[in-house]
């Protein structure tokens, strides 16, 4: 099981950091700049981490927190950044390029059989070359959110963790990053010529939804007792925040880091930069029914909970 564990942990962590330095070799090969290299020391800390992690936890992870996948983040988010800010600059002199939008196009991208070794190598590479910098873009959204996904089951469960909690998890990520996902892809192909802010805008907010997936705290929580186990505790689950402690934090999740800022960006959109179609507006309605439907929560909660009488009022007199 052990030998399982540091397996897991080393696979999990080498697919990081290939993800990573395929999105670093993006960036030299579209700004034709070697010194872009240089961003392959972000994904150091991520090497450190896995010594670290195998030689004092074995390869388990944190209960609350996933040092792992926050340090993936760190290494390949400005990768994405460098393209996004790239592509939406030069989007008018774009070369002709090749969309993976049919499998023909996809098998042209594969090395043929009649090819070997170093032949293989420069057959692959200038077919990934020649595919369009958006379709890149998108490839790299997307493998990063389904690694998210895979990285977190494949990682050894954190002390306290059970199996329940790791699978309702893992489903939170796979809403979680479809909604990422159609957020960056609906609202960066709204941007305009003359609107590089709103780029920067854009890529803040899916930056700071990212920061879900390093953090537990919206399923692996503090697990409710038995009213007679806590019988004998007068301070325990006596306040709102220790009783519903999930549900508060799923709130604050929807309202700050996701939901919230989704619905914020799609109003300046639809405001202020003056774009109008009929996706954008069923997207900003849904972003707000959730973030209205998470306050009527919250006010439900508050209003529905009832701290426990305290054992003295209780006593006979």
């Amino acid at each position: 099981m052990i030998l399982l564990k540091f397996v897991c942990a080393i696979i999990t962590r080498s697919f990081f950091i290939l993800v990573s330095l395929i999105g670093v070799w993006r960036v030299k090969t579209v700004k034709n700049d070697n010194l872009y290299w240089l961003l392959t020391v972000l994904y150091l800390p991520l090497v450190v981490e896995m010594v670290v992690t195998l030689k004092r936890r074995k390869g388990q992870d944190y209960k609350w927190f996933s040092p792992a996948i926050l340090l993936f983040l760190i290494s390949i988010i400005p990768s994405i950044w460098i393209l996004e800010l790239h592509h939406q600059e030069n989007k008018a002199s774009d070369p002709q390029c090749r969309k993976l939008d049919s499998w023909d196009n996809v098998k042209g991208i594969l090395p043929s059989n009649g090819t070997m070794g170093n032949e293989t190598l420069k057959h692959l590479e200038r077919m990934l070359t020649s595919v369009c910098p958006n379709d890149w873009i998108l490839a790299l959204h997307q493998v990063l959110l389904i690694l998210l996904i895979l990285g977190k089951w494949l990682l050894p469960l954190g002390g306290g963790v059970t199996r329940d909690e790791l699978s309702q998890l893992l489903l939170i990520f796979v809403g979680t990053a479809a909604d990422i996902l159609e957020f960056t892809s609906e609202t960066l192909s709204d941007v305009k010529d003359n609107s590089p802010q709103l780029v920067y805008i854009i890529l803040a907010v899916w930056t700071w939804s990212m920061l879900q997936f390093p953090l537990h705290l919206a399923v692996v929580t503090s697990r409710p007792e038995k009213p007679e186990e806590l019988a004998g505790d007068e301070g325990c689950c006596n306040s709102l925040l220790s009783r519903h402690s999930t549900d508060i934090w799923n709130i604050v999740e929807s309202l700050f880091i996701q939901d919230g800022p989704f619905l914020l960006v799609r109003l300046i959109v639809m405001v202020y930069f003056d774009v109008f179609h009929q996706m954008l507006v069923f997207f900003a309605i849904k972003n707000f029914l959730v973030v209205v439907l998470n306050l009527y929560r919250l006010i439900v909660i508050c209003q529905d909970f009832r701290p426990p009488a305290s054992s003295s009022s209780t006593l006979p007199i």
